[in-house]
């Protein structure tokens, strides 16, 4: 990627008026993203969502000048620009509809690992609370070693979650609600320092960007969107973590839940999705490995019959073969490995469950029958 594209890519993101959503229709309509400031406006105002103002505001010659800023800012700090058709974006966040045209990462561990849990909870961890996360990480580590583990570097259940994977060995990432030019709470910069060599930083928003409150809800959909589950260990009836389930439910994400007390002011809303089936309950990470049908021997595939794949396209054919190499694969990660977008390789998942070949099961995982 050259600088000229890195601009533009830092561009559409200062934009008035453009959001993630209206920002990925734009990309699809003009394929390259620096056409946006060279088009002339006739051909703008025929894309969904760019009116005369949007374009007043594409023209603003500040926005090519904050994004040379932020440019130097990244070249300065090694920040890795990650724009959302590139290969280390996190393809997992990318099938969200509302996904971060432009991420922006210090870290060492991958954004599109085999296995990533995120661990949300309340501010105000108990003893309790405390304890279960230790167990659970330490539990996860033991099995699955190279599980990265994300959570918002925050008081509370997030940086007790960072901070025992730490402990295990685990990669952790920490997802910002503010630039990478600071860390808050300040508290723990020693752990973030930490978890730059084993895992990393994240965040969606330009240095200078302070952590006010609306930050902290967009950073949770990304907290939600880069994992393939999300476990609420403690919650009282309103806050992120709760916001962070509900975020993850509505990508179609696993959400497991430690249960609590009836009396546990911070399991009221824990035990609030369970009971309304928002999420699992869990008290043990075998429960995750076996709501998410993660496992860890590895038997050999069933073969399929041969006479069964005889009708079988290009695309169908490289879906069972890989399927055959494996004992089960997550959507995602399927998605990755055959360089195939989640719209176009559902349907072909589809077709082969039809056809009896392929079978979907819980957590997002397929197998061949």
């Amino acid at each position: 990627m050259t600088d000229r594209h890195l601009l533009y890519q830092i561009g559409i993101t200062l934009v008035k008026g453009i959001g993630n959503i209206t920002a990925r229709q734009i990309i699809d309509v003009l394929g390259d993203v620096s056409l946006l400031f060279k088009e002339k406006a006739s051909v703008l105002e025929r894309i969904p969502g760019v009116s005369r103002k949007v374009i007043a505001e594409i023209r603003r010659p500040d926005v090519l000048q904050r994004a040379e800023e932020e440019m130097s800012f990244l070249h300065k700090n090694k920040i890795i620009p990650l724009y959302i058709k590139d290969e280390a974006y996190p393809q997992r966040l990318k099938d969200c509809v509302d996904a971060p045209i432009l991420l922006f990462y210090r870290g060492n561990a991958s954004l599109n690992a085999g296995k990533i849990i995120s661990f949300v909870g309340t501010r105000n961890a108990t003893p309790y609370g405390k304890e279960i996360t230790d167990k659970l990480i330490h539990d996860i580590a033991h099995v699955y070693p190279d599980t990265l583990i994300v959570s918002g570097l925050a008081y509370g259940i997030d940086i007790h979650s960072h901070k025992a994977s730490l402990r295990e060995g685990l990669p952790t990432v920490g997802v910002l609600a503010h630039g990478l030019d600071r860390i808050y709470p300040p508290v723990h910069r020693n752990t973030a320092a930490e978890m730059l060599a084993n895992g990393g930083l994240l965040t969606d928003f330009l240095s200078g960007t302070n952590p006010d409150r609306q930050n902290f809800v967009k950073r949770n959909r990304i907290v939600a969107g880069v994992a393939d589950c999300t476990v609420v260990v403690e919650s009282a009836t309103k806050g992120g973590a709760l916001i962070t389930a509900r975020i993850a439910d509505s990508y179609h994400r696993d959400v497991f839940a430690i249960p609590g007390k009836a009396t546990d002011v911070y399991s009221d809303g824990c035990n609030a999705l369970i009971k309304s089936r928002q999420a699992a309950l869990i008290t043990s990470a075998e429960d995750i490995f076996r709501e998410m049908c993660w496992e860890k021997e590895h038997k050999a595939p069933v073969a399929v019959q041969r006479d069964c794949l005889i009708d079988l396209n290009k695309e169908e054919q490289a879906v069972v073969t890989l399927l055959g190499r494996n004992e089960n694969m997550q959507l995602n990660i399927l998605c990755i490995q055959l360089n195939l977008p989640i719209s176009r390789l559902a349907p072909l998942l589809f077709d082969l469950e039809m056809k009896g070949i392929v079978q979907c099961l819980p957590g997002g995982l397929y197998r061949l029958v």
